[in-house]
Protein backbone atom coordinates (compact mmCIF):
# COMPACT_ATOMS: atom_id res chain seq x y z
CA UNK A 1 0.00 0.00 0.00
CA UNK A 2 1.19 3.48 -0.50
CA UNK A 3 0.79 6.29 1.72
CA UNK A 4 1.69 10.29 1.95
CA UNK A 5 5.18 10.61 2.86
CA UNK A 6 5.72 14.39 4.45
CA UNK A 7 8.55 16.26 3.86
CA UNK A 8 10.03 16.58 7.48
CA UNK A 9 9.76 12.30 7.53
CA UNK A 10 11.18 12.16 4.45
CA UNK A 11 14.30 14.60 5.65
CA UNK A 12 14.45 13.23 8.93
CA UNK A 13 14.96 9.68 7.45
CA UNK A 14 17.15 10.49 4.41
CA UNK A 15 20.85 9.81 4.18
CA UNK A 16 22.87 11.95 1.86
CA UNK A 17 26.17 10.13 0.87
CA UNK A 18 29.12 11.17 -1.65
CA UNK A 19 29.11 9.56 -5.08
CA UNK A 20 30.57 6.66 -5.90
CA UNK A 21 33.92 7.70 -7.70
CA UNK A 22 34.76 6.91 -11.16
CA UNK A 23 37.56 4.80 -10.92
CA UNK A 24 35.42 2.46 -8.55
CA UNK A 25 33.34 1.44 -11.28
CA UNK A 26 33.12 -2.15 -12.65
CA UNK A 27 33.79 -2.63 -16.39
CA UNK A 28 30.78 -4.79 -17.53
CA UNK A 29 31.75 -7.30 -20.15
CA UNK A 30 28.57 -7.58 -21.63
CA UNK A 31 27.78 -9.62 -24.53
CA UNK A 32 25.50 -8.06 -27.04
CA UNK A 33 25.54 -10.28 -29.95
CA UNK A 34 23.97 -13.47 -30.95
CA UNK A 35 27.02 -15.14 -32.23
CA UNK A 36 25.49 -15.42 -35.03
CA UNK A 37 27.61 -14.49 -38.73
CA UNK A 38 26.78 -11.35 -40.86
CA UNK A 39 25.68 -13.63 -43.68
CA UNK A 40 22.66 -14.95 -41.73
CA UNK A 41 21.54 -11.18 -40.66
CA UNK A 42 21.97 -10.26 -44.59
CA UNK A 43 19.88 -13.54 -45.61
CA UNK A 44 17.07 -12.58 -43.19
CA UNK A 45 17.11 -9.05 -44.30
CA UNK A 46 17.37 -9.87 -47.57
CA UNK A 47 14.11 -12.34 -47.64
CA UNK A 48 11.90 -9.59 -45.35
CA UNK A 49 12.74 -6.69 -47.86
CA UNK A 50 12.42 -9.44 -50.63
CA UNK A 51 9.00 -9.80 -49.61
CA UNK A 52 8.19 -6.09 -49.15
CA UNK A 53 9.45 -5.45 -53.15
CA UNK A 54 7.33 -9.05 -54.24
CA UNK A 55 3.90 -7.25 -53.00
CA UNK A 56 4.96 -3.75 -53.76
CA UNK A 57 5.57 -4.61 -57.07
CA UNK A 58 2.34 -6.42 -57.45
CA UNK A 59 0.17 -4.15 -56.14
CA UNK A 60 1.67 -1.08 -57.31
CA UNK A 61 -0.46 1.65 -56.81
CA UNK A 62 0.19 5.32 -55.76
CA UNK A 63 -1.34 5.04 -52.42
CA UNK A 64 0.80 2.26 -51.71
CA UNK A 65 4.08 4.08 -51.52
CA UNK A 66 4.32 5.61 -48.72
CA UNK A 67 3.34 2.56 -46.28
CA UNK A 68 5.78 0.22 -48.57
CA UNK A 69 8.71 2.51 -47.71
CA UNK A 70 7.97 2.85 -44.13
CA UNK A 71 7.48 -0.79 -43.98
CA UNK A 72 10.91 -1.28 -45.24
CA UNK A 73 12.49 1.25 -43.12
CA UNK A 74 11.00 -0.54 -40.29
CA UNK A 75 12.80 -3.41 -41.29
CA UNK A 76 16.13 -1.85 -42.12
CA UNK A 77 16.05 -0.19 -38.59
CA UNK A 78 15.22 -3.53 -36.97
CA UNK A 79 18.82 -4.40 -37.95
CA UNK A 80 20.78 -1.61 -38.27
CA UNK A 81 20.01 -0.20 -34.71
CA UNK A 82 21.21 -3.44 -32.91
CA UNK A 83 23.92 -3.62 -35.33
CA UNK A 84 25.24 -0.37 -34.10
CA UNK A 85 24.41 -1.70 -30.46
CA UNK A 86 26.50 -4.30 -31.00
CA UNK A 87 29.37 -2.01 -31.46
CA UNK A 88 29.26 0.54 -28.75
CA UNK A 89 31.77 1.52 -26.10
CA UNK A 90 32.52 0.26 -23.61
CA UNK A 91 34.62 -2.36 -25.99
CA UNK A 92 33.43 -6.54 -25.10
CA UNK A 93 34.01 -9.15 -26.74
CA UNK A 94 31.25 -9.47 -29.08
CA UNK A 95 32.26 -6.61 -31.02
CA UNK A 96 34.22 -8.85 -33.28
CA UNK A 97 31.27 -11.08 -34.87
CA UNK A 98 31.54 -14.38 -35.55
CA UNK A 99 32.84 -15.54 -38.96
CA UNK A 100 30.69 -17.94 -41.37
CA UNK A 101 33.97 -20.04 -41.09
CA UNK A 102 33.99 -20.26 -37.80
CA UNK A 103 30.46 -20.64 -37.25
CA UNK A 104 30.27 -23.38 -40.04
CA UNK A 105 32.92 -25.33 -38.31
CA UNK A 106 31.84 -24.35 -33.86
CA UNK A 107 27.99 -24.18 -34.53
CA UNK A 108 26.90 -22.18 -31.98
CA UNK A 109 26.21 -22.33 -28.21
CA UNK A 110 22.48 -22.20 -27.13
CA UNK A 111 20.83 -22.42 -23.72
CA UNK A 112 20.02 -25.88 -24.01
CA UNK A 113 23.38 -27.41 -25.71
CA UNK A 114 25.33 -26.92 -28.69
CA UNK A 115 23.87 -26.15 -32.27
CA UNK A 116 25.48 -27.46 -35.14
CA UNK A 117 25.82 -23.79 -37.59
CA UNK A 118 23.03 -26.02 -40.22
CA UNK A 119 20.95 -26.03 -37.49
CA UNK A 120 21.14 -22.70 -36.20
CA UNK A 121 20.98 -21.29 -39.92
CA UNK A 122 17.62 -23.17 -40.22
CA UNK A 123 16.21 -21.80 -37.14
CA UNK A 124 17.03 -18.06 -38.17
CA UNK A 125 16.07 -18.37 -41.72
CA UNK A 126 12.84 -20.28 -41.40
CA UNK A 127 10.79 -17.55 -40.75
CA UNK A 128 11.86 -15.18 -43.52
CA UNK A 129 11.88 -17.61 -46.12
CA UNK A 130 8.66 -18.10 -45.09
CA UNK A 131 7.74 -14.72 -45.28
CA UNK A 132 9.10 -14.47 -48.63
CA UNK A 133 7.24 -17.36 -49.96
CA UNK A 134 4.15 -15.71 -48.36
CA UNK A 135 4.47 -13.00 -50.85
CA UNK A 136 5.16 -14.92 -53.50
CA UNK A 137 2.17 -17.40 -53.51
CA UNK A 138 -0.41 -14.02 -52.52
CA UNK A 139 1.33 -12.34 -55.54
CA UNK A 140 0.20 -15.81 -57.71
CA UNK A 141 -3.31 -16.10 -56.31
CA UNK A 142 -3.62 -12.32 -57.55
CA UNK A 143 -2.17 -12.86 -60.92
CA UNK A 144 -4.14 -16.16 -61.39
CA UNK A 145 -7.51 -14.81 -60.12
CA UNK A 146 -7.60 -11.87 -62.00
Amino acid sequence: MSKMLTTEFVQEKAQIVKAPEAKNRVATNVDRDFGLPKTLYGATIACYLGFVAITASAFANPELIIPMVIIAGIIVAGFVVPGIWTQLKPETKSSNTVSYDRFNGGGIMTHTGPLKARDAATQVLILPVLVLFWGVAVVTIVALAS
